[in-house]
């Protein structure tokens, strides 16, 4: 192979190499089996996962107050339908006082804790919320 033909094939590898790594958009990168709007699982041990959360969320876990939680109800967040438990508590502050309970949402996917949603008026609007005496007991 000539030196000519040699630098037409490195300018040409490239262009070859993107054409094979060109993105299907019709199908989003995901790490579940995401279902969009369709039915998910319930979380069936959504109090657990949760307490296994907030013990790595909460700067400080111990003397949280006026914890309540709503079972987890199907909401759309972000397009797709989720299930979200809503949250609120009161936890304990740096200088050993305390704030105004704050209300958060626990987002699941796939039956399994997605992530924290920090505003969640909206996806926990009308909830029942219940006692939850675990996460007030939660130790280090």
């Amino acid at each position: 192979m000539g030196r000519s033909a040699k630098i037409v094939v490195m300018m040409l590898l490239p262009i070859m190499l993107s054409a094979c790594a060109a993105i299907d958009d019709s199908k989003p990168i995901t790490y579940t089996d995401d279902r969009g709007v369709s039915s998910q699982p319930f979380p069936k041990n959504y109090r657990t996962e949760v307490l296994a959360f907030l013990r790595t969320y909460l700067n400080d876990p111990v003397g949280v107050r006026d914890a309540v939680m709503a079972e987890p109800v199907e909401r759309v967040v972000g397009g797709r339908q989720r299930y979200v438990a809503c949250l609120r508590f009161s936890p304990r502050e740096s200088d050993g006082g305390y704030r105004e309970p704050r209300v958060r949402g626990i987002l699941f996917v796939d039956g399994r804790l997605d992530r924290i949603i920090e505003n969640a008026v909206e996806p926990c609007a009308g909830v029942a919320y219940s006692p939850f005496a675990e996460l007030e007991k939660m130790t280090r």
